[in-house]
């Protein structure tokens, strides 16, 4: 087996520039907001592990009992030998997948992507040892901005999900689905996961928590600030809501502040007002209708192959090909 390949193009400078950009974008935006890829520090991650584990959060048990059920389906229609993984992170649930493939005898490669050198190491070090035929190439970036810079060659299918793409807005899904259909060859494929539009009071429900952990989960990306850019926030003055916007069909996390507060980011010589109940937008969860998935892929030049939904209808996993 070849040794474990490790492409890095996401330096810690590089992710300090891109806080720095983000967050003067947002705090001076109006309304305010702050990208929801911040929220994951060491902390963030935990607060989110355990967020997947509550009763009200159906989404992460969903996707994974799916794919459990409809991997091996998903090999044997795919066919590749390369499976790329975007946002890899611990590559959990991703175990599913790799079973399946080697039950159908086509995979010979693995590509996590994500941008934690750290989380990505220790990810293939876990891998390597559980599957030690299995040639592993990881990529250190963001999915946002170097999907050119995946490894090339076989039959790839890249896997998105956790539904993460309902993080992006309308105009960035469509921007990141038309680059990734750009470094795709004919034929190769996307599997993508999606949560799709069901009863609102679930749906609040799993990002309002009844024991506050999706609070605490949301107000930490002020601490990250805090420690990042020399802030002070009182992040006790914030409070968590999250609501479901009919119109766009997506849960909205805000953060409230509950009096007056000005917050000096010392690293960036910026000094921000809140008026008491002002609301600043930290996470978008779109949710979706199944036409709204295949119109979404055929406008970016996939063609679906297949899909597949929970029991329930709450998670759908599709096999889109690039056409």
């Amino acid at each position: 087996m070849s040794p474990a390949l490790l492409d890095i193009h996401l330096t810690d400078g590089d992710a300090d520039a891109a806080l720095r950009a983000d967050v003067r974008a947002g705090l001076t935006a109006i309304p305010k907001q702050l990208p929801p890829k911040w929220f994951y520090d060491a902390r963030g991650s935990e607060l989110f592990e355990r967020i997947t584990e509550l009763p009200e959060y159906y989404p992460t048990r969903t996707e994974r009992a799916l794919l459990d059920h409809s991997a091996d389906e998903i090999a044997v229609a795919s066919g590749a030998d390369t499976l790329v993984e975007l946002g890899s992170g611990s590559s959990a649930k991703t175990r599913l997948l790799l079973d399946a493939f080697a039950r159908a005898g086509s995979l010979r490669r693995y590509v996590p992507q994500d941008v934690s050198e750290a989380a990505l190491r220790q990810a293939m070090d876990a891998l390597a040892a559980e599957y030690p035929k299995l040639e592993l190439h990881g990529v250190v970036g963001d999915f946002t901005s170097h999907l050119d810079r995946l490894p090339r060659g076989d039959r790839r299918m890249v896997a998105f999900l956790g539904g993460t793409i309902g993080n992006l807005r309308p105009v960035e899904r469509a921007a990141f689905l038309h680059q990734l259909r750009a470094v795709l060859q004919p034929g190769e494929q996307l599997l993508l996961g999606t949560g799709l539009v069901i009863e609102e009071d679930v749906l609040v429900r799993a990002y309002d928590d009844s024991a506050g952990v999706t609070a605490d989960f949301n107000r930490n990306v002020l601490r990250v600030l805090n420690r990042e850019l020399r802030a002070d926030f009182p992040v006790e003055a914030f409070a968590h809501r999250a609501v479901w916007n009919a119109d766009e069909e997506w849960i909205e996390m805000r953060l409230v502040a509950e009096r007056d507060v000005t917050v000096t980011l010392t690293e960036l010589d910026l000094q921000v007002r809140f008026a008491k109940g002002e609301e600043m937008c930290t996470e978008i969860s779109a949710k979706f209708r199944p036409s709204g998935v295949r119109a979404m892929l055929a406008d970016a030049d996939f063609t679906v192959t297949r899909v597949w939904t929970d029991p329930e209808d709450r998670f759908a996993l599709t096999l889109a090909t690039a056409a």
